[in-house]
């Protein structure tokens, strides 16, 4: 049966027994071997990235066993998946079908549940190359129970609700009981606190001129001409206003000393002059205006301390003074935003900058808003802000100052400011930055880490795209090729014992004839000779005398006619120098010689047409002889044999027969299995064993002097994906008046 449907799943209201997460399932039993975790369509579970690649992603068989076993209990099931499938593309999403291979297991220790005869579940393909899907799967389900589709829906309007609903909506009603009490209790606090609050008056006061005013309070500096009000804190001043004066055509409107606006007074017109009240003029003799008429005044002119040509005659005046005369010195009234200039022949009041003259009387001057009437010089990319008498230019966010005018953006990239990875490429905006991961690395920008699309297997690390560094121990572009220390002479073992190579690490075995005394050194020096004599495990017969030899013995024929050089064997006896087949094994050859019995295999030539095929498999070429590795790419001879998933598999006439490795016996008391690997080492610190027992009445002090359990767990202050463990073992020592030391570590992983 081959199933391909896209959904998407949010899990809800299912016995968990009758449902299976096959990505789980799969990525915890290590069986997703040719695809990559990738991000997916959203962030609450792995995704998983299919290529068209040779790829086995098979259930093991305790998986296989469950589906099989709810498919036969069950009469209605669901399949829930969320997809994207590379376009102009087909493929199989879920696949259970009778095996086209014939593979079996035999697992020794521990024992280990066989997929069933004739049946496998395939994820992403239809076996091994048939079938490939090729895009991205995430939320794989398979939910044994009525109405799995509403797992999809959980907000759908159902006329029979599960209990499940029934059970989240009474726990949401109690949610919001809480919820409610608690807002009751925040309620009637705030309630009791604004009552407080209302029978209290604050209010901001203001400082001016050294006086200090309520807020709201209103004030006049006639000084200045303005009102002025305390509004919430801030002064906040305005000019006096002053309504037109409205003079008759006999009047003029002029300043008045001690008033703010402008007063209506007498003029005179003489020899089309128009004077105001008060001003003077010099013809033949000294006249003043009065009343609006020109009236003759005597006025004694003071002697002036320069030449007649430094002399001058100021307006509206009837004596002379010298240049340089300070006009601005008798106290012309001007207000606070304009300044008293002198002029040839008088004095006036000039706005200060930023400030234009009212109705064009610049003894009171007014702030000119450059930002509004667009009389300021701020270029692009800034804001103008109007300030009294003067504007300022901010830069926009997103851009740094150039000059009082000027801004331009700001270049994070270029300044190093960035918060882009080392491998992200930074694209500079108008009010930031965007980082996005370079090819052949995934990330959101501000961390990117390489992508390899095979992976990096054996515990290897993808340390830039597809480029792994592996452990020690492989080797390969992906680290999928175990290093033979032994077959590359790498190291050195005893000469007592000979080099077996494991995945990522060896060995030294000790050769037959040879035992280890205990120590089990990693260099096989601690094999030595088994006395076959001594033990009576050898096959002398008669009278010949066993005697011992390096890795073996030897039976010698002293003297008398009863030491003829037999041997025992399977309760029988063989002649000196006879040969005969083994009664187990056909391809064998066994002889006895000196009463030694020797026994191994029939020398085969595969160039000659009657070879025993079954004794000499390697001499096998059919096809059907062959053998597929488990990984769905490699094809093997008969008799064949490879290392797989910590196993020694062998093909032979077509069937792949696996075995767990053996390991070395460990004398060390810790040890530590590294990842790739199928064997533990040794290793000095308890903290990184594997195997340490922790002792529950001990305890240990983390780095901030807190008392730990042993074996207890908790993250690291301020790294969050670093987890601290304490490990703590009792250890006995002989050592003068103690009699047990307990040995405290605490260690930590990062994740």
């Amino acid at each position: 049966m081959s199933t391909a449907m896209q959904f998407t799943l949010i899990g809800f209201g299912i016995d968990p027994d009758y449902q299976i997460d096959i990505i789980n399932e799969l990525d915890f039993a290590n069986a997703i071997y040719g695809i990559t975790q990738v991000a997916g369509l959203h962030n609450n579970s792995k995704a998983f990235l299919f290529r068209d690649v040779g790829r086995a992603v098979h259930a093991p068989a305790h998986i296989t066993e469950k589906v099989v076993e709810l498919f036969r209990s069950k009469s209605e099931f669901t399949f829930l998946a969320s997809i994207q499938q590379k376009t102009s593309t087909s493929g199989v999403i879920f696949s259970i079908h009778e095996s086209e291979h014939r593979i079996y297991e035999r697992v020794i220790d521990p024992p280990q549940m066989d997929l069933t005869l004739g049946s496998g579940v395939w994820l992403g393909q239809h076996s091994h190359k048939h079938g490939l899907f090729k895009g991205t799967i995430q939320d794989v389900k398979f939910i044994f129970a009525p109405n799995g589709y509403i797992t999809q829906c959980p907000n759908l309007n159902r006329s029979c609700p599960t209990c499940s609903d029934f059970l989240s909506l009474v726990q949401g009603i109690m949610d919001l009981q809480e919820l409610l009490a608690k807002m009751t209790l925040k309620l009637n606090y705030a309630e009791s606190r604004l009552t407080q609050l209302e029978s209290c008056r604050c209010e901001r006061t203001c400082s001016a001129n050294g006086v200090v005013y309520r807020d709201k309070e209103l004030w006049v500096e006639p000084e200045n001409c303005r009102n002025c009000g305390c509004m919430n804190g801030v002064v906040e001043c305005r000019r006096i206003f002053c309504p037109p004066a409205n003079c008759s055509e006999d009047s003029l409107s002029v300043h008045v000393e001690g008033t703010c606006c402008k007063k209506c007074r007498p003029k005179c017109t003489y020899m089309a002059q128009t004077l105001s009240e008060g001003q003077r003029l010099l013809t033949k003799r000294c006249t003043e205006c009065k009343n609006g008429m020109m009236v003759r005044v005597t006025e004694n002119c003071p002697e002036l301390n320069c030449t007649l040509k430094e002399q001058i005659l100021p307006e509206n005046r009837c004596c002379n003074i010298c240049k340089g005369y300070d006009f601005c010195a008798e106290g012309l009234i001007c207000g606070e935003n304009s300044e008293c200039k002198n002029r040839n022949t008088r004095a006036e009041c000039e706005c200060k900058s930023g400030f234009a003259s009212i109705h064009g009387d610049s003894t009171y001057c007014e702030d000119i808003d450059e930002c509004v009437t667009q009389m300021h010089y701020c270029q692009a990319n800034t804001a103008c802000v109007n300030l009294l008498g003067s504007h300022r230019c901010d830069c926009l966010p997103g851009f740094i100052r150039v000059d009082d005018y000027s801004c331009t953006e700001h270049d994070e990239c270029a300044s190093g400011q960035s918060s882009c990875d080392d491998n992200a490429i930074c694209t500079n905006t108008i009010r930031g930055h965007l980082c996005s991961c370079k090819p052949g690395y995934v990330g959101n920008g501000s961390i990117c880490t390489a992508f390899c699309e095979e992976g990096c297997r054996s515990g290897g690390t993808c340390v830039s795209p597809n480029t792994c560094v592996c452990p020690s121990g492989f080797t390969g572009l992906h680290c999928e090729t175990d290093i033979d220390e032994c077959a590359e002479v790498l190291i050195q073992c005893h000469i007592h014992s000979r080099c077996v190579n494991l995945p990522g690490w060896y060995h030294c075995e000790c050769r037959n004839g040879f035992h280890d005394n205990g120590s089990y050194l990693i260099d096989g020096s601690s094999c030595i000779d088994i006395d076959e004599c001594a033990t009576q495990t050898h096959t002398c017969w008669n009278d010949s005398v066993c005697v011992n030899l390096p890795g073996g013995f030897d039976c010698m024929c002293t003297s008398g006619p009863a030491c003829s050089g037999d041997c025992l064997y399977e309760e029988g006896l063989k002649h000196n120098g006879q040969k005969w087949n083994h009664s187990l094994d056909h391809c064998s050859l066994c002889s006895c010689k000196d009463g030694r019995t020797f026994c191994m295999r029939r020398e085969c030539h595969c160039a000659d047409p009657e070879t025993d095929l079954f004794c000499c498999p390697e001499c096998d070429s059919r096809k059907s002889s062959q053998c597929l590795h488990q990984s769905g790419h490699i094809l093997y001879r008969s008799r064949d044999s490879w290392i797989y998933s910590c196993q020694q598999c062998r093909c032979l006439e077509g069937k792949v027969d696996c075995w767990p490795l053996a390991c070395p016996v460990l004398a060390c008391k810790y040890s530590a299995l590294v990842e790739g690997e199928c064997c533990p080492h040794c290793v000095t610190d308890p903290c990184l064993a594997d195997n340490i027992a922790n002792d529950i009445r001990q305890t240990c002090q983390d780095p901030a002097g807190i008392t730990r359990l042993s074996s207890a767990t908790w993250p690291m202050p301020g790294s969050p994906c670093t987890t601290c463990k304490c490990k703590v073992t009792a250890t006995t020592h002989i050592l003068p008046d103690t009699d047990t030391h307990t040995q405290n570590a605490y260690t930590h992983r990062s994740t």
